[in-house]
């Protein structure tokens, strides 16, 4: 392995070439993993030699599984070798990849910078608690008992304690709303609804009653082609349903597995309990963590870094909307941006995401704290657990970027947790 590297005080640019020989053993290594994934004729998995492999699926697959790996060699050899201070993962551009020739890449990292960290003790966060009593065990028994209702359709007019199934059309200056369209849409006239005064208006509705109205949507309402906007509903109700609920008493709580009615309260306030000391710690530890970002000073911040923040919150929003049911691309369209106005709007917080691994990583310098192999092997069988069903699990908490961001987080944790304890001591 040849390598050229390019300093500046904020990133390191990292230009390596491989000859054949040095990543001969990864192609191999390649190669069985191809081979235990795919079928082999005449072989079983895992069990093909590397010519056979290489004349079914071709030596260009090959390398581009090992590409990879051959990355993460090679990269990681290099910054301990230069004992580079990188932090957050690097950008990596091929820009050369053949069977039988050299292999081009750069790999451009952040460098750290330097951080000044506050004086711990001029932090201020207080701890408190909000109390958990029979009002909020109560709301949670009420909700739990219109999760299962029995209804009961009724020709006479609706009132506030039913639910419509209503057929909704959406039309704006007579122009159908695209997806504004709604065909047997629920709607418990008890609740706010996604547009408001929609409820109020369907209240004294009968069953294939219609009606038409205009409603005003806010200015800031999610879906930005409707914000602002006064909207023409055509409703026409398919179903009135009377609502009934079940009465909370010890057959109900054993419907949900209790002894008694007392027995599920008294579990509910032991969770509403855990529940509001958890928010409040997570409430505490972004306080401390704010005033420690503030209160610091910084040196140049990478650019690369930044981005790869950007990089993370783009991935968790995706992540998030595909629990949904919700496309990236739908949600773009919704609030009619493309993806390189998220990136934008997200560079103020990734500047603060970026600022917090820092702080967090000169305070365990400063404070000696390590990680240990206890540490990441208890962390590791967590995640061993965690994630069982899913393949190449044992193979992924092998690679250096997995272990290295197991090692992060941990060491997070302990940094979180030590700053809370003197800043909460203090008090």
């Amino acid at each position: 392995m040849h390598y050229d590297k390019k300093l500046d005080k904020a990133q390191a640019v990292l230009t390596f070439t491989i000859a054949p020989a040095e990543y001969k053993k990864d192609l191999e290594a390649a190669a069985l993993r191809l081979s235990e994934r795919a079928a082999i004729k005449g072989f079983r998995p895992s069990k093909a030699p590397y010519d056979i492999v290489k004349q079914q699926l071709g030596e260009a697959k090959i390398m581009e599984e090992a590409m990879e790996h051959i990355v993460q060699r090679t990269y990681f050899a290099a910054v301990k070798a230069e004992n580079l201070q990188t932090i957050g993962m690097p950008q990596i551009a091929v820009k050369k990849m053949a069977p039988g020739n050299d292999i081009e890449y750069t790999a451009t990292v952040a460098l750290l910078p330097a951080v000044t960290i506050a004086d711990i003790s001029t932090v201020k966060v207080a701890r408190d608690v909000k109390p958990v009593g029979d009002k909020e065990v109560n709301d949670v028994l009420q909700n739990l008992r219109k999760m299962q209702p029995k209804e009961l359709t009724k020709a006479t007019a609706a009132t506030k304690a039913d639910k419509l199934v209503i057929n909704m059309d959406m039309f704006i200056d007579n122009i159908p709303v695209e997806g504004g369209q709604a065909k047997n849409h629920q709607v418990y006239l008890s609740e706010p609804h996604y547009i408001a005064g929609l409820a109020e208006q369907l209240l004294g509705l009968k069953k294939d009653e219609t009606k038409e109205f205009t409603l005003p949507f806010p200015k800031d309402h999610y879906q930005k082609h409707l914000a602002g906007k006064d909207v023409n509903l055509k409703i026409k109700v398919n179903e009135v349903f009377e609502l009934q609920y079940a009465e909370l008493d010890d057959a109900f709580a054993k419907n949900l597995g209790q002894e008694s009615l007392e027995k599920l309260k008294d579990l509910l306030l032991a969770n509403l309990s855990a529940e509001a000391e958890k928010k409040e710690d997570q409430r505490v530890e972004i306080a401390i963590l704010d005033q420690l970002i503030e209160q610091s000073t910084f040196g140049e911040l990478p650019e690369i870094l930044v981005d790869s923040e950007k990089r993370k919150m783009f991935y968790e929003l995706k992540h998030d909307l595909d629990r949904r049911g919700i496309t990236i691309e739908q949600y773009l369209l919704d609030i009619k941006k493309t993806e390189e106005q998220i990136f934008k709007d997200f560079t103020e917080q990734a500047v603060k995401r970026a600022k917090a691994a820092l702080v967090s990583r000169q305070i365990a310098l400063d404070n000696k704290i390590t990680v240990d192999k206890a540490d990441m092997d208890a962390e590791i069988k967590t995640l061993k657990q965690t994630y069982a069903g899913e393949k190449n699990v044992e193979e992924n908490l092998k690679r250096p970027e997995v272990i290295d961001t197991i090692a992060a987080t941990i060491q997070n944790r302990k940094v979180i947790a030590f700053v809370r304890e003197k800043v909460l001591q203090a008090k």
